[in-house]
């Protein structure tokens, strides 16, 4: 199976022609990058029988950020329909790692809190991430270590534009 060119991987760039890079350029592979690392480390956490798709882990996890939230503020967050953030709550209810309840104060309110299980599936997750990472980051040379190490602060930037 051939890779479609739009997917394939641009050719690889020494590091003193990177600076050089057009913006665009840059832009796009690190797209690229990104979005396969990304897709990879979202593999490697789900385990095996775990009924956990990558919108029911998000959600889980922003629960646990933001919780006890409304569905409607979940739903906003995670950049879905309310109907579809139902389901997924349900979902997350039926398996036991989040539970809906109803707010004292305002009986027309509910509100979604993560479970203790919850709890222990995300860690678990963020393990199983982390892990796979730290194996890859480890097979590195020094200098490249060194390199990504001095390009985090630079991704974190781009994260608060």
């Amino acid at each position: 199976m051939t890779t479609p060119p739009e997917l394939s991987a641009p050719p690889a760039v020494p590091p003193a022609a990177s600076a050089a890079l057009a913006p665009e350029v840059l832009a796009a592979r690190l797209r690229l990058a990104n979005a396969r690392l990304a897709r990879r480390v979202r593999q490697e956490s789900m385990s095996a029988g775990d009924d956990l798709t990558a919108s029911r882990l998000a959600a889980l996890a922003t629960i646990e950020d933001l919780g006890p939230i409304t569905l409607g503020e979940l739903a906003a967050v995670e950049q879905v329909q309310p109907p579809s953030m139902t389901r997924i709550v349900a979902r997350l209810e039926e398996t036991g790692l989040a539970v809906r309840e109803v707010d004292a104060q305002d009986r027309r309110i509910v509100r979604v809190h993560i479970t203790d299980s919850g709890r222990q599936t995300l860690e678990r997750s963020r393990t199983r991430k982390n892990v796979f990472l730290a194996k890859r980051v480890a097979r590195l040379a020094p200098e490249a270590r060194a390199s990504l190490a001095d390009a985090l602060p630079v991704l974190e930037q781009l994260l608060d534009d």
